[in-house]
């Protein structure tokens, strides 16, 4: 007598393999992402002095309860905040932040023009004061218009005063991380 759970197990096994090798090619690893916010399910929340919202991902971390995490960046009227959230709820587009999910480092944005969580230390020959509302874009067209302007740097606000504040730079210094800033460099 032969037995037919052999090849029925083997039929299910190649089958459940190809299912989880499509899910991991479509769905990518998780990640946290700068611009956007993840509202409700909040349980906890604490200040971040440092204002870098890697800090907030790695209490999630060792967190049992936590699942996903937003960070504020500083304000004029409050400094960086963490949320820790028991669910994942979905993220939406909000510049105020950065969001992700247990699990997740966190990744800027794909963008040729600006340099998310970068700092260009020196070579500064202006500095602009901005409001409290003001972006990066702000920054980038200030040294657009300058000829004598070859990179910048966008501090946001709340990290140096309650106001933005914009370095233009007439020569191009080494990337230096820090989630204060926002950089770029004129080709």
């Amino acid at each position: 007598m032969r037995s037919e759970t052999g090849p029925l197990i083997m039929r299910c096994v190649l089958a459940l393999t190809a299912c989880l090798a499509v899910v991991l090619l479509f769905a990518g690893p998780a990640s946290a992402q700068i611009g956007f916010d993840r509202k409700g399910g909040d349980y906890s929340s604490f200040p971040v002095r440092s204002g870098d919202p890697a800090a907030c991902a790695a209490r999630c971390e060792r967190e049992a309860r936590c699942r996903a995490w937003s960070f504020a960046y500083p304000t004029a009227e409050h400094g960086a905040t963490c949320w820790l959230k028991s669910q994942v709820p979905a993220r939406a587009g909000d510049n105020c932040c950065v969001s992700g999910v247990k699990g997740a480092g966190v990744i800027a944005p794909r963008d040729t023009r600006n340099e998310y969580g970068i700092d260009r230390t020196g070579g500064d020959y202006r500095s602009l004061d901005g409001s409290a509302d003001a972006s990066e874009e702000w920054c980038r067209a200030a040294c657009e218009a300058d000829n004598r302007c070859r990179a910048w740097t966008f501090v946001r606000p709340g990290y140096l005063g309650p106001v933005a504040r914009c370095y233009l730079k007439e020569s191009v210094k080494p990337p230096r991380r820090k989630p204060c800033c926002i950089s770029g460099v004129l080709k």
